[in-house]
This record gives structure tokens, C-alpha cells and sequence, in this order.
């Protein structure tokens, strides 16, 4: 089991980014706005949990391969919410 988005993106990293960035960037995203819909269609559903999972997953990897490809660290990017909400600061976030 993987313990922390670096360890992820990574993995991610060894199994596809040679693949992907061979892709090129804009058909790579392209990929990634497919999953996302599959993602919205199995929120819709709401009666296959594992397949919401699934599609979860399959979005995240899509977004460390798009991360990886333009230099992105995805635990690195996440720190812009460790102290909550970016505008306001607030956990739950305050703002109006």
C-alpha cells in the first residue's frame, strides 16, 4: 500500500509517464476530461461503490501523469491547503 501522494505519482510515473508523454500533453488531457466523465457518471449511479473507486483512482493517476509531464509534484501542489482554505485560512473554510 502506498503511503502519501509522492510514493503515487511515482508509481504513476514508472508504469506510464514514458507512454503518456510520448502522447504528448494535449491528448494526455484529453484522457484525463474522459475519465473525469466516467467519474461523474458513476457519482450519478450511486449504487456501485467499488466502481466510484475505481473512477476516483483512474482520475487521480490521470492527474499525476498530467502533474508528472509538466514538472508538478502533486504532494507539493496539495500544500497550498495545509492551512485550510487558501482565501480565508479556515477549516471548514469561512469564506462567504
Amino acid at each position: 500500500m502506498m503511503t502519501g501522494l509522492d510514493e503515487f505519482q511515482r508509481h504513476i510515473e514508472a508504469i506510464y509517464l514514458r507512454r503518456d508523454s510520448a502522447r504528448g500533453l494535449a491528448p494526455t488531457f484529453m484522457w484525463f476530461v474522459e475519465e473525469v466523465g466516467e467519474l461523474s457518471r458513476a457519482l450519478a449511479r450511486q449504487d456501485d461503490p467499488a466502481a466510484l473507486r475505481g473512477e476516483v483512482a483512474d482520475v487521480l493517476a490521470w492527474l499525476s501523469t498530467l502533474a508528472s509531464m509538466k514538472g508538478i509534484r502533486l504532494e507539493e501542489a496539495a500544500g497550498k491547503y495545509a492551512r485550510g482554505c487558501p482565501r480565508c485560512q479556515g477549516i471548514p473554510c469561512r469564506c462567504p
